[in-house]
């Protein structure tokens, strides 16, 4: 018997007033502080810092690439922190990880030949808003979202060179594997693809990193007419000559977040439903929405996905409850945060 309620980005059940759904979004951490706690600057975050103006330096790299959070709510500001400190330690562990995978097959300069990466650090010891990808409490941060398809074992990665695009297949596998990559144009200011393109089959040995997919920027750029750096991203994936996709969808961004033209805050809605494999949560978005954040609050389980970006007007979620819930519960707790809802 399928069952199912709906929930609005901004909102989370009526039940649930604005400030327990920010506190439900880190409850780790606000279980254990009080309302002076809530900073980056108090005594209990510099407690929990164990690296010398720790805090302060995740804040100038944040500002690099985001616009950090402002509100003058406390809470809301220190939620909002986290999310940004958490949405930039995925993105850094993410490169990383991605160019030593890239490398394994290469040398370039002296350096490649990677036949492996370690990430730190898997878990916590206390609740805080740290480096590990799994909370105290065992819930995953976004970090470790991200890395279960950063060491997925087919991979497309693209990063420029030279003023070009290149688009890198891994493989993992012991076999070989004919695929091609599918590159796709997106606007900052609207959902769907402006336009789409494809490189020819390529044979991917096993255990190789190679590249398939190699295009100058000004001529991707010019190709999709309204296309600048600051009004365009780039989503693509892997396909082998059946047309199904292997390995997970990657994205590159031509310009910081904090600059991108065209960006606005999405109106995202959310259907919960339960089928006999668990629960279901399909989002609607009105806009493109970056680092889409899921949370149950005190619920334990996992998403199949999070932190992740939308580029078309709807997703659909599993999430993996650790004990009996139920589609009331899940619908009261879920909060929806995206990139424009801190600034």
């Amino acid at each position: 018997m399928e069952n199912d309620s709906k929930v609005r980005s901004g909102t989370h059940g009526s039940v649930i007033s604005p400030k327990n759904a920010l506190m439900c979004r880190y409850d780790g951490v606000l279980k254990v502080s009080v309302e002076e706690d809530w900073s980056y600057d108090s005594k209990f975050s510099s407690h929990r810092q164990h690296h010398e103006s720790g805090n302060q330096q995740m804040l100038q790299q944040a500002a690099l690439h985001f616009q950090l959070p402002n509100s003058s709510q406390p809470l809301k500001r220190f939620t909002d922190t986290l999310y940004i400190t958490q949405v930039m330690q995925a993105q850094c562990v993410k490169t990383q990880t991605e160019f030593y995978r890239r490398s394994r097959s290469e040398i370039v300069e002296g350096k490649g030949h990677t036949m492996g990466a370690l990430y730190w650090q898997l878990n916590d010891i206390w609740q805080a808003p740290s480096w590990s990808s799994i909370e105290f409490g065992g819930k995953w941060k976004m970090l470790h979202y991200f890395a279960q398809n950063f060491f997925s074992p087919v991979l497309p990665v693209g990063f420029e060179d030279e003023d070009s695009l290149f688009v890198y297949a891994i493989s993992d596998l012991s076999q070989d594997l004919q695929i091609r990559a599918v590159v796709k144009l997106y606007s900052w200011s609207g959902l769907g693809s402006l336009c789409t393109l494809t490189s020819d089959l390529t044979l991917i040995p096993g255990g190789v990193a190679a590249p398939i997919f190699k295009r100058p920027m000004s001529e991707l750029l010019a190709g999709c007419g309204v296309c600048t750096r600051l009004t365009c991203l780039i989503s693509f994936h892997l396909e082998d000559d059946h047309g199904v996709q292997q390995g997970p969808t990657n994205e590159h961004f031509l310009c910081s977040p904090k600059d991108a033209q065209g960006l606005r805050r999405p109106n995202i809605t959310a259907k919960v439903q339960e089928d006999e494999s668990g629960f279901a949560v399909t989002l609607l978005s009105d806009a493109v929405a970056p680092f889409v954040w899921l949370d149950v609050g005190g619920v334990p389980g996992r998403f199949s996905s999070n932190g992740f970006l939308m580029v078309s007007g709807n997703r659909t979620v599993r999430f993996d409850a650790w004990r009996p819930s139920s589609v009331t519960e899940l619908s009261r707790s879920l909060t929806i945060t995206t990139l424009t809802d801190v600034y």
